[in-house]
């Protein structure tokens, strides 16, 4: 075997050369980059389908269009429009309402449904905490969406 000036030729006795312990936590690093950003938006996500669902129930609402809004309750054969009305209508329990905000979401022990926590206005936009004339008007109202078809109802 020759050699040229400069040439350090390697043999079959010459150890393999280890690689930089870098690359090691480089990999690491991205794994628990990519574990945290996983998690992040499973809790952001998670609920999306129902909040979605009341989200499209209160524009409807808001809107004043109530026999949009009732549709989308989907509800029982008990549950008439006068009683809508009366819960939901301009002079109904939680009526009229002009703005609302989704607080949160989730999932009680041992039930088959979604728990959606809403803030609702008689004003529009929202009052802010700090108008506390309109904000003692704002109201919070626990609604259930069941996740098969997106039905709203009251808790029992």
């Amino acid at each position: 075997m020759s050699h040229l000036p400069g040439d350090q030729g390697i043999s079959l006795l010459d150890p393999v050369a280890e690689k930089p312990h870098k690359s090691r936590a480089l990999a690491f690093t991205i794994a628990a980059v990519a574990f945290t950003l996983a998690v992040v938006l499973w809790f952001t996500f998670r609920y999306y389908p129902e909040k979605k669902a009341t989200a499209q129930f209160f524009d409807a609402l808001v809107a004043g269009d109530v026999n949009k809004a009732y549709e989308l309750w989907k509800p029982s054969a008990s549950y008439s429009m006068s009683d809508f009305v009366a819960d939901w209508g301009n002079d109904g329990y939680y009526g009229p309402v002009k703005s609302y905000k989704i607080m949160d979401a989730r999932a009680p022990r041992n039930g088959t449904s979604i728990e959606v926590n809403v803030a609702i206005s008689p004003f529009s936009p929202m009052p802010a905490a700090s108008d506390g004339e309109k904000s003692r008007k704002t109201k919070v109202v626990t609604l259930w969406v069941l996740p098969k078809d997106k039905s709203l109802s009251f808790p029992p």
